[in-house]
């Protein structure tokens, strides 16, 4: 199909290991930003010291940053705000994201020259809205969660010049494009200036319910046997929605969505004329971010072929079930295409999560290329000599055995742990070239 473009990756940075690992597993963009302005406000090691040093890295990597400023700001943000302005002007930055008009307002006087790309947060559905934001100055509007293909096709034609960017893979929020009130209700802790506690993820009990046993259904994936159940059903004062709650000797999870996942659906979004897809995890581990990227790309170049008539439907779907296994490495809570198909995602109401059949042990990031099976290790957890580990690489996974570790002060130990700021020599049963990330079997996947 002439005329069409592939998508970049944007993916997410919440720390400079984590940004590093994402750029060299194939995002072609990272997004980051300042705890007091971003909406990952706790589980964020951007300082001024570290901006700085992940725009450097960006540039010398030639790949693009985004720099967040996507909170509702309060009046005590804006006296605060005017002290950064100057610091973005340095740092260039490809674009900035915002979701409050006032903040855009202040950008577009303050930083004139730099792009600003539309927050998910600030809810644009429908064509309109997108006109709107573009007479503003809007370059690139990351559109609402809730909008299924057809509505995005339908934007772009309306819009045109407008650049379209659109999450394809993370957590989804119960609450209306992540608009949600239930973390200050509950916890004092503001979600609209980067603060949720998630209590959308916490476990509920109730009490007083009708008791049943039984075997039940996760989207078509797996059945659970249920022992004990209780079932309750929640309405309003009018009845006028109503909502089946389980709970089992486990608890119930009420609000706990299952997460995003569009891999599927990339010649479908290529079509659609959008022009990024932002995968959604600045609070996850660098194991997650070079997962999630390599997986993407590797998709995204062969939706691409595919478009183009250059592989068939058949290699298509190969690679996507290849990416689709690797994806289930990770600890999830069930994937699903989410609004996209036109279908309300499920919840996972019996667990907080999947667990992964993986542990990430380990990073080495070093660049030279080594004249032996020795190389530095960040080790994250426990790791032991004579245990057979897998190492995650941009160009594909491959298995050695680890035959000897050696602490900082180079005295051979049997077991290496993670937790602090120490790296280690470890021996391996092959030579490893490049960069990897280290993860061993814990556990099988029935």
């Amino acid at each position: 199909m002439p005329g069409l473009m592939k998508p970049e990756i944007v993916a997410p940075a919440g720390s400079l290991e984590k940004m590093e690992t994402a750029l060299i597993f194939g995002a072609d963009a990272v997004y980051f930003g300042l705890p007091d302005f971003s909406l990952r406000a706790r589980i964020n090691q951007f300082k001024l010291a570290e901006l700085k040093k992940g725009a450097e890295k960006c540039r010398q990597l030639k790949k693009k940053f985004y720099l967040t400023f996507n909170i509702y700001a309060h009046q005590r943000h804006l006296k605060l705000i005017n002290k950064y302005w100057s610091l973005v002007r340095k740092l260039q930055p490809n674009a900035i994201i915002i979701s409050d008009p006032g903040l855009l307002a202040l950008a577009k006087k303050h930083l004139p020259n730099i792009p600003i790309h539309l927050s998910t947060q600030a809810n644009v559905t429908n064509a309109e809205a997108a006109k709107f934001w573009h007479q503003q100055g809007v370059k690139r509007i990351i559109l609402a969660r809730e909008l299924n293909l057809e509505e995005i096709k339908k934007i772009k034609k309306a819009v045109p010049k407008l650049e379209i960017e659109i999450f394809g893979h993370g957590a989804m929020c119960m609450a209306y494009s992540g608009r949600c009130i239930l973390s200050q209700w509950m916890a004092r802790r503001s979600a609209n200036l980067g603060d949720c506690a998630q209590p959308c993820r916490w476990k509920y009990n109730f009490f007083a319910a009708e008791s049943q046993t039984g075997t039940e259904s996760q989207t078509g994936e797996e059945e659970i046997t249920t022992k004990n159940v209780k079932t309750a059903v929640f309405w309003d004062d009018q009845e006028r929605f109503e909502m089946i709650v389980e709970e089992d000797q486990q608890g119930t999870y009420l609000f706990n969505s299952y997460d995003l996942c569009l891999i599927g659906q990339l010649d479908k979004i290529i079509r659609a004329g959008v022009s990024a897809v932002k995968i959604e995890g600045r609070n996850k581990s660098a194991y997650y971010a070079a997962i999630t990227t390599r997986s993407y790309r590797r998709a995204l170049k062969a939706a691409a072929k595919f478009t183009k008539g250059k592989i068939n439907k058949k290699e298509y779907e190969a690679v996507i079930k290849r990416e689709k296994r690797e994806l289930a490495s990770l600890s999830h809570r069930g994937y699903w295409t989410g609004f996209l198909l036109g279908k309300e995602p499920p919840q996972l109401q019996n667990r907080s999560c999947k667990k992964s059949p993986w542990l990430f042990v380990g990073i080495s990031h070093q660049e030279n290329e080594n004249v032996d099976n020795t190389r530095c290790v960040f080790v994250h957890n426990v790791v032991k000599k004579g245990e057979i580990v897998t190492l995650i690489q941009p160009h594909g996974n491959i298995q050695a055995k680890i035959k000897a570790i050696k602490n900082s002060a180079g005295k051979e130990i049997t077991a290496a742990h993670g937790g602090g700021e120490t790296t280690y020599l470890i021996t391996f049963s092959r030579i490893i070239k490049g960069n990897f990330l280290m993860r061993k079997k814990i556990m099988s996947i029935k």
